[in-house]
């Protein structure tokens, strides 16, 4: 697969289905349920799947996708923390 520059891309097809799908999980999880369980959970997919895409974002040498994906597993790793804490 070629990204928009035409830069062939490194990444398998699988991973970025997989960690786009477990995405829209978590992000599905943290818009439906307020139970605390359940934001954790939301949470902590959302961070995975934000950690995934930093790694396809290295294999394809895409540093701002990089960077962008870590600040939001970051910020995915302070709500996982902030609603387990609670």
């Amino acid at each position: 697969m070629k990204t928009r520059l035409g830069r062939q891309t490194q990444g398998s097809m699988f991973m970025r289905w997989f960690f786009f799908a477990s995405a829209v999980i978590g992000c599905l999880i943290l818009t439906t349920f307020t139970d605390r369980i359940f934001q954790v959970l939301g949470w902590g997919i959302s961070t995975v799947s934000c950690l995934g895409w930093v790694i396809i974002a290295i294999q394809d040498r895409d540093t701002p996708r990089m960077l962008m994906e870590l600040m939001y597993a970051g910020m995915g790793a302070w709500g996982f923390i902030n609603w387990l804490t609670n």
